[in-house]
């Protein structure tokens, strides 16, 4: 299965706009944004558990990134509210679950041999630190490779013009980013290609999910 799979081209979608995919596992449906595979898949998706729904324990082969957007995810080592941030390296296993039913970003398969230790950030409670022009503040999350970080943007907030070596891929949380090629409120995701231009802003202020030099080949 291959959706959205050429990385040489600009993408976005809103993801309240595309239907909910059942999985293998009762309870778990997924909306897909992109994917290069059937089930065991490079991927970045929408997954949504029911309340109870959970998985066997599993082997993430070459990785997972989870961001929690609603409700409590949980494995064997804990409990993971709304705004918490997992990355689970190469090779790492666990059994998933939610008794509450919760909702979150997911990307699958795409880290590499320098992401060797289990990381989780609690966004809520986690520093922020400011950003290149006034207005922005980030939040690293991702400490190991190419990272992936948290931005927010208070109203009125404008950032020059510039490239993307490696490209950039962008998740609203929440609010409203924008650029010279439109307006994207929460929930949208937009995979922008090695080299890409664009001049980002926010007039409503937002946060966004943002990760950006890997995406040079699909």
């Amino acid at each position: 299965m291959n959706i959205h799979s050429d990385y040489s081209k600009r993408v976005v979608i809103n993801h309240h706009d595309l239907p909910w995919v059942t999985s293998p596992e009762l309870g778990v449906e997924r909306r897909m944004l992109d994917r290069i595979g059937d089930e065991v898949a490079k991927a970045t998706s929408i997954v949504r558990y029911k309340p109870g729904a959970r998985f066997n324990t599993h082997m993430h082969e070459l990785g997972e990134e989870i961001l929690v957007l609603d409700g409590i995810f949980s494995d064997e080592t804990g409990d993971f509210p709304a705004g918490s941030y997992i990355m689970n390296p190469p090779r790492s296993s666990h059994a998933p679950y939610s008794k509450s039913g919760c909702t979150l970003f997911v990307k699958l398969r795409h880290l590499g041999i320098d992401q060797l230790k289990r990381e989780v950030v609690d966004t809520h409670s986690a520093k922020w630190l400011q950003g290149l022009v006034q207005g922005l503040k980030v939040m690293p999350l991702m400490q190991q490779g190419t990272g992936s970080t948290l931005v927010q943007w208070a109203p009125q907030t404008f950032f020059s013009p510039h490239r993307h070596y490696g490209g950039e891929e962008i998740f609203v949380v929440n609010g409203v980013f924008e650029d010279e090629h439109g307006r994207y409120p929460a929930g949208s995701w937009i995979r922008s290609p090695h080299m890409s231009l664009h001049q980002p802003f926010s007039k409503e202020g937002c946060t966004i999910f943002v990760k950006t030099g890997h995406l040079f080949e699909s």
